[in-house]
This record gives structure tokens, sequence and C-alpha cells, in this order.
């Protein structure tokens, strides 16, 4: 009996969060709104937070040798220095100055939704973009060649294989309000 009562004890403490995660995301999905959270993004955090598929941030990130990191054989993964058609993307091009050109890029990337710079540099930026409902990060990479006036990218889900085409429509949606 003792044993029992232990066991509804931790369920109950495991299933009351979980409860209430599942009515405030349902409630958002619905469009009905709560009093205290009626201005926040509460739900889509809350399970972001239950089921966090962040992952570990890649040790191989960063320009080496003038280049981006290869991607991985899963397809979930653009880069414009990738030899093979399946990861191949376009490099972004621009007109003035490179730090014209990184200071757009910037603005683009800080105004963009679920967007985090972690490194910007002059000739470089490394952002993590989050997915909104899962909590799943990509890695996303800029590394700017004042010779060819060219902006190498790089996108990459930290988890999983397939993103649905995620990198690609995410570098393809930046590469379009860089160059409009």
């Amino acid at each position: 009996m003792q044993r029992l009562f232990c066991l509804f004890r931790l369920f109950r403490l495991k299933i009351v969060p979980i409860c209430l995660a599942f009515v405030l995301t349902i409630g958002g999905f619905l469009g009905s709104t709560f009093p205290a959270i009626a201005n926040d993004r509460l739900p889509e955090t809350m399970v972001a937070s239950l089921f966090s598929f962040s992952g570990d941030r890649p040790r191989n990130l960063g320009v080496k040798n003038g280049a981006l990191a290869t991607c991985p054989a899963s397809p979930n993964c653009v880069s414009s220095q990738s030899g093979d058609g399946e990861h191949q993307i376009a490099p972004l091009t621009y007109q003035g100055t490179p730090a014209e050109a990184i200071g757009q890029l910037k603005e683009i990337i800080e105004a963009s939704e679920n967007a985090k710079i972690i490194t910007a540099e002059h000739n470089y930026i490394y952002a993590e973009f989050t997915s909104k409902l899962m909590g799943f990060v990509d890695d996303v990479e800029f590394y700017l060649d004042p010779e060819a006036a060219t902006i190498q990218v790089r996108s990459a889900s930290r988890l999983g294989e397939s993103d649905l085409g995620v990198n690609r429509k995410r570098i393809e949606a930046i590469r379009s309000k860089f160059n409009p």
C-alpha cells in the first residue's frame, strides 16, 4: 500500500505540469486567452521547455582556412561551400562595403523571429534560430569574403534527420531581404 501511495505521489507530481502545459497549449491554439498571459507566448514556451530539443552547440563552428564547416551526411543542412547538390545553396552577394553588408545582415537577423546572434565580428556572424513549438535549434553562420564580394552561408539543424527544408527556406528568406 505504501509503495502504491509513493507511485501515486510521483505520478501526481509529474502529471500536473504536463497537464498544465497541455491545457495552455491547446488554449493557445484555439485562440482563447488567459488573463495573466494574454499578451505572452507562454504556451509555446512551456511546450518547448518541456520537450527541449535544443541539443548541444557544435564544436566545429567558425571559419577555418577560409571555409565554414562541411555539412553532415543528413539532409538537414545547407551550405554555400558544399560540393554536393543536396546541401548546396548559393552564397549571398552584396554591393557596397563589407562593413555595410555585415551591418545589413545583422539587422535582418536581429529582426528575425526566434533568432539570437551569438557571435558578430567584422566578417563573421553566428546565430541560433529556435523553432517555436518544440525548441529545435539550428546553427546559422555567415562568412563575408571581401575578395569575392560574397557572404558564404551555412545553416544546420542540431538534431534529427530531416528539417523539411527549413534551413534552405531560412537562407532564401534572408537572401530576399538582403537583396530585395
